[in-house]
């Protein structure tokens, strides 16, 4: 089920609010078996074989808290659930998200002929494996209680706003609110209009990229790029507004409907593309897995408090791994490994503390070409695609389909670059006591709502990025 469908919005979400403040307002255990059931149904909906995944999941990782939690102080004890915790979570992660491409690769190069496994991925599991593991290392660190009633490792690892696409929740970051959080009007409302601007983001701006991205990326056929090179870097922009204002989206309205319930999220995205350096880009872009690799990886190797060579190591191993958590395909890899040559060069030369007015040229510039490494089939194509970038192997510097393109997406494009650099924020503070702004504001929502739900229900194109994540 999708944030922006019509059964989303017009039956789940309403019935959920119904039933959680009008039949259960004064319980919460209740409303959090009620949430927990909701959430639960929210999954089968488009997964009905592996809610019983998702249900395992929960019950290791409470099983592996609590004897852990027991286990303290005895070191060798905590370093045995410790692997058994790593193993088994990430094995469950690697057989259904990687076991296919890890064969075809053992295929391709050592000649064999395995039977390569066709398992279809469940919807989230990158999501809802790192936040059940956050649960478990939490616990050990004592950043948050152990919770003896699975109901509420469950309500934790499956709570629909952030289950399927994140953002990344901590445990140490919602520990307390499981069992102590307030719902008021206040909240709801922020809630409600922070979930309408992450829909007309998703529905208005990034389905509308998509169609001039996904144009220009199937350009490459039979090996050749059949466009110009402005068309290469109209598609090139698209995508990179596309993800951003994906995800972003969907982010403002996980966090907006976790306000709705009384729950606060961390901020996932900071207007990442006004960075001047990617070290900045990267502190503002899906800050929630940067943090969670950060604090569970990075860290634990070391950080940044050994020796250089070991500094190196232990970013390269971070940006590995964040390339193969995207997905089973060596461009992902590839774009893992290239942050990780640009971040280590910026973090040897100091130049992300250089800002200076060609900073964010240069850095906008890699993240483009990043994202055509990421949006690309394979590497060979992404390489075409960079070529005809620079206009090699590119038919033309222009052609009539880049003014086509433009005259009908036009709007879209102003949209994004506006929704891309902090205006609204900055408005919202300067005029915050003006009647007339919260007048305007409110009225804007209304319509960006209503127009939304009409792209919806007149079956636009809404593709959607981070299923595969």
């Amino acid at each position: 089920m999708l944030f922006p469908s019509e059964v989303f919005l017009f039956v789940f979400l309403p019935v959920v609010l119904v039933v959680y403040y009008a039949l259960l307002r004064k319980t919460r255990t209740l409303k959090n078996i009620f949430l927990l059931a909701a959430s639960l149904f929210f999954y089968a909906w488009g997964e009905p074989v592996y809610v019983y995944l998702m249900v395992g999941s929960i019950l290791f990782n409470w099983l592996m808290g609590l004897l852990i939690d027991r286990a303290r102080g005895k070191k060798w004890i905590c370093v045995l659930m410790f692997v058994v915790l790593v193993g088994v979570n990430i094995g469950v992660l690697g057989w259904y998200k990687y076991s296919e491409f890890t064969v075809l690769q053992i295929n391709r190069f050592l000649h064999t002929a395995i039977p390569v496994p066709v398992v279809p991925l469940p919807i989230g599991i990158s999501f809802f494996t790192f936040q059940a593991m956050s649960y478990v290392i939490d616990v050990y660190r004592k950043r948050g209680k152990v919770q003896k009633n699975p109901l509420n490792v469950g309500l934790y690892i499956a709570l629909f706003p952030q289950l399927i696409a994140g953002p990344i929740v901590r445990y140490e970051t919602i520990a307390d609110q499981i069992e102590h959080r307030v719902e008021n009007f206040s909240d709801f409302s922020a809630g409600a209009a922070r979930f309408c601007v992450g829909l007309a983001k998703k529905v208005l701006i990034a389905n509308n990229m998509a169609l001039v991205a996904d144009h220009a990326f199937g350009l490459i056929i039979s090996g050749e790029f059949q466009g110009s090179a402005c068309m290469a870097w109209l598609g090139a922009i698209a995508y990179t507004f596309q993800i951003f204002f994906d995800f972003s989206g969907y982010s403002d309205m996980a966090i907006g409907l976790g306000q709705m319930f009384g729950f606060h999220f961390e901020e996932n995205f900071r207007y990442p593309y006004i960075s001047k350096s990617v070290s900045e880009f990267w502190r503002r872009w899906h800050i929630s897995m940067q943090t969670w690799f950060r604090d569970y990886v990075y860290f634990p190797l070391g950080g940044s408090r050994v020796s250089l060579p070991r500094v190196v190591f232990n970013l390269f191993v971070v940006w590995l791994l964040t390339g193969i958590w995207h997905g089973a395909n060596w461009t992902f890899i590839a774009w893992g490994l290239m942050y990780f040559v640009i971040l280590t060069f910026e973090k040897l030369t100091g130049l992300s503390k250089k800002e200076r007015w060609w900073g964010h040229l240069y850095t906008m510039v890699l993240v483009i070409i990043g994202w055509v490494i990421f949006r690309s089939t394979g590497m060979g194509n992404a390489f075409l695609y960079i070529k005809a970038m620079f206009g090699i192997g590119a038919k033309g510097f222009l052609d009539k389909s880049v003014w086509a393109y433009i005259a009908q997406n036009w709007i879209y494009f102003i949209f994004a670059v506006i929704g891309s650099v902090p205006l609204m924020p900055w408005l919202d503070k300067k005029l915050e006591t003006n009647r007339i702004w919260q007048t305007v504001y409110a009225v804007g929502l209304v319509i960006c709502l209503v127009v939304s739900v009409s792209f919806i229900s007149n079956n636009a194109y809404n593709p959607f990025i981070y299923f595969n994540f």
